[in-house]
């Protein structure tokens, strides 16, 4: 403890304002999880019903399940580990453009150079995958269960 009440003070008041901040950012964090994973349940039963109605599933309609199922993924690892899973939006992009590529092929049954730039396209994301993965276990986060502040004051 520091001699100085002025400084003892300042402590005081840092960590009660650091602690607040963390309070109001955890507590928009947790909502805004909450919407994003009830917007994206909800959608994905509305697609759902739509195939119902319709009486029958293309596979573009399965692939669009298969991004509701990525993204709620994305959204569950996300609240439990406050980490932003990158690859989840890789597999999102390359399942939307499998999708897109898949539709276009089977609307127009005519090959052109569309076809090449989308493939392409998921290639390049498959490829940005397995550099991510390599990228994170050859090069894992270290997360510490100190803020910065904490370890700034501890040096004091």
């Amino acid at each position: 403890m520091s001699k100085d009440p002025a400084e003892a003070l300042r402590r005081t008041v840092h960590r009660l304002a650091e602690s607040l901040g963390n309070l109001f950012v955890e507590a928009f964090h947790y909502l805004a999880l909450f919407g994003i994973g009830a917007i994206t349940a909800w959608a994905a039963v509305l697609a759902f019903l739509g195939m119902l109605d319709k009486g029958a599933a293309t596979v573009d309609d399965i692939l669009l399940l298969f991004i509701y199922l990525e993204l709620g993924a994305m959204v569950g690892i996300y609240f439990k580990t406050n980490h932003m899973p990158v690859r989840f939006l890789i597999y999102v992009a390359i399942t939307a453009l499998t999708r897109l590529l898949i539709s276009d092929v089977s609307h127009h049954h005519r090959p052109d150079m569309g076809v090449v730039y989308v493939s392409g396209a998921i290639l390049l994301l498959a490829i940005a995958v397995l550099v991510v993965r390599f990228a994170s276990s050859r090069f894992p986060a270290v997360a510490s269960g100190r803020s910065v502040n904490e370890r700034r004051d501890e040096g004091d």
